[in-house]
């Protein structure tokens, strides 16, 4: 798509039937192209399966009890799979698009309810990490913003209220990213701090059956999404990093094969089959240091190229500002996530340190 300009057109100038099409073919494209404004539509597939378009960037398969229709069991997971919550992280994307595409088609049918969100949708517009504020700083009730993203997240927060209080069941979240920089571990997820509860295996092994092996334990509260919904609605929810940034068409999708038929399977079944918890070549860590910007001077002490899960030795400098200097604290403390350019009070780097579970 490049730098290919677009111009957003109300769905209520078109007759339902053509948004219909329009969705058949791409709904990446209905994404970039056109607005909700304030109409919601629903239609059903031929296979009996509700699809809901919520908002912009919103759109739920089996989102009611289809049980009575041509699906032989109740859901009983409630799954919502997000992309674009950065603009510029197009992998996750394009994998989204790809699941929507064999819904829509008959290609692939879902057994449980999944909604599926695009993010930031005007930050997709310009291939920007985001317009205006990052918003996956911005999920939490208590953040009151006044940038766009501000009121996006209160759109997609309400939209996940209305989504998980709707039905009882398991409750899945994974939030599919990309990361700004390289990484030594490519794939890898932050599963948000649970305030006591134990951390689930057969998440980790489902994680593991996606190519996603090395596992981040968040030590505390934030305002991400997957954090939302972990926190709020108990759901087993998680920041999946696929890789790194690329523009939309140059990502290598071969190298999402795991991910995207750990996806289909589970949608399409009931129970996927998963590989014991043993034999899964899971690397865990731990959070060690949260590194926040507190000055305009605040400068990394590595190259912009080191990657994430590098390791440095205790008592190397990380980064410096007025009045304060950051230094690993022990052996083998690796970066994850740096990045000197958030404003003022927001995570610089985080640290982490190996862990067992």
């Amino acid at each position: 798509m490049g730098n290919t300009s677009f111009t957003a057109k109300s769905c209520s100038d078109m007759r339902e039937q053509e948004i219909q099409d329009l969705i058949n073919q791409d709904y990446l494209q209905f994404c970039l192209h056109y607005t909700l404004e304030d109409t919601k539509l629903s239609f059903e597939l031929a296979n009996g399966t509700k699809v809901n378009l919520l908002g912009d960037g919103l759109i739920g398969f089996n989102v009611e009890d289809n049980s009575q229709s041509h699906h032989q069991h109740k859901p009983s997971k409630s799954i919502i799979l997000s992309c674009a919550v950065h603009g510029n992280e197009t992998a996750p994307i394009e994998i989204c698009n790809q699941l929507i595409h064999e819904l829509l088609h008959n290609k692939l049918q879902t057994h449980h309810r999944v909604l599926f969100i695009f993010g930031n949708i005007p930050s997709m517009h310009i291939q920007q990490r985001f317009v205006e504020e990052n918003l996956n700083r911005l999920f939490s009730r208590a953040v009151h913003s006044t940038a766009q993203e501000g009121d996006r997240a209160i759109e997609i927060m309400d939209a996940v209220d209305t989504f998980f209080s709707a039905q009882g069941g398991e409750k899945l979240h994974y939030d599919l990213h990309t990361a700004i920089r390289a990484s030594k571990n490519e794939k890898f997820a932050v599963y948000p701090y649970l305030h006591g509860k134990e951390h689930d295996k057969k998440q980790l092994r489902f994680l593991s059956s996606c190519g996603v092996n090395t596992i981040l334990l968040s030590q505390s509260a934030t305002t991400t999404f997957s954090y939302y919904s972990s926190f709020n609605h108990q759901a087993h929810a998680f920041t999946v990093e696929l890789g790194k940034v690329k523009p939309f068409g140059q990502n290598d999708m071969s190298s999402f094969t795991d991910v995207n038929a750990a996806l289909r399977s589970l949608l399409a079944q009931q129970s996927p089959v998963l590989p014991d918890y043993h034999q899964c070549p899971l690397e865990i860590f731990t959070v060690n240091q949260v590194i926040i910007k507190q000055k305009d001077d605040f400068r990394l002490h590595f190259g912009d190229d080191t990657a994430n899960f590098t390791e440095f030795s205790k008592g190397d400098l990380l980064a410096s500002e007025t009045g304060a200097s950051y230094f690993a604290s022990q052996d083998k403390e690796a970066i994850v996530f740096p990045n000197a350019n958030v404003a003022i009070g927001q995570r610089a780097i985080l640290t982490v340190v190996p862990y067992e579970l």
